[in-house]
């Protein structure tokens, strides 16, 4: 490993481009560049290649290697304080919207409920298998919020998993629990399947779908699903506010998601 520099605390110099391909380059190398990328993006401040090497347990000339490609497509971008998310991670934000034809209007829906509530609103997809917490309106400076763009891991502890898992055929259902299981997150979750199917059918009998501090004892969500777009995904669109606060707002909250929901954009014209 390189000696230290003092001019280069963040452990920023080295080659600017990357070197010939290492032994084994390949899906492994292409994973490890992945989670490079992951572990900035999930950082609070720009992170030091030292700092990266250490995470990711690799060397350090590992990570200028890696982080070459990235940086020359424009998925980071390297500071005096270490590597940050790129110009090209808004780009890719929007891809995704456009992939679920969505766009610009989704935003303003989630202003307007977060408006109506006084609380963080969301926008959740199921695609394919996986359940994706597209968009909120909770700032990207709140990393201590429970539900945050990206992969949603907790559906099964969640309102918008539930509302999104209640739209679904049964067979699907099972399929999506058996594929990513049920795990316990508080003493509340939800952890059997046949208490979950009840919850379920709850859930379509009333119209909505609540987790009351089942993915996290200081949060409570209320959810609903989105009529059926023909495009082959389910959307919700989600509240979620601190669960002393649920009893209290659990009406006026469900009266701004009925309202809401109509708003939520058609599909283009072709």
């Amino acid at each position: 490993m390189p000696a230290p520099d003092p001019a280069d605390p963040a452990g920023l110099s080295g080659p600017s481009a990357p070197g010939p391909a290492a032994p084994g380059a390949g899906p492994r190398s292409v994973e490890r560049a992945l989670d490079l990328l992951d572990a900035v993006a999930d950082a609070g401040r720009p992170v030091g290649a030292k700092a990266l090497a250490r995470e990711l347990g690799c060397a350090l000339s590992t990570v200028y290697h890696l982080a070459g490609p990235l940086l020359a497509r424009g998925h980071l971008v390297r500071t005096a304080g270490g590597y940050a998310p790129g110009p090209r991670v808004p780009a890719l934000h929007r891809a995704h919207l456009r992939h679920h034809g969505l766009g610009a209007s989704t935003g303003e829906l989630l202003g307007l409920l977060r408006r109506a509530t006084g609380a963080e609103a969301y926008h959740t997809a199921y695609r394919d298998g996986l359940i994706t917490v597209v968009d909120t309106t909770a700032p990207v400076t709140d990393t201590a919020h429970p539900f945050a763009p990206g992969p949603e891991d907790r559906a099964h502890a969640t309102a918008h998993g539930k509302a999104l898992l209640a739209a679904l055929p049964r067979a699907r259902r099972r399929r999506y629990l058996a594929d990513h299981g049920m795990a316990r997150f508080t003493e509340r979750t939800i952890t059997g399947a046949d208490r979950f199917e009840a919850e379920m059918a709850t859930v379509r009998g009333q119209g909505y779908a609540v987790s009351l501090g089942e993915a996290d004892l200081a949060h409570a969500c209320l959810a609903v699903a989105v009529p059926d777009r023909g495009d082959g995904i389910v959307h919700a669109l989600s509240v979620s506010l601190p669960t002393a606060e649920f009893a209290r707002r659990q009406g006026a909250v469900r009266a701004a998601l009925a309202r809401a929901v109509p708003g939520f954009p058609a599909l283009p014209e072709s």
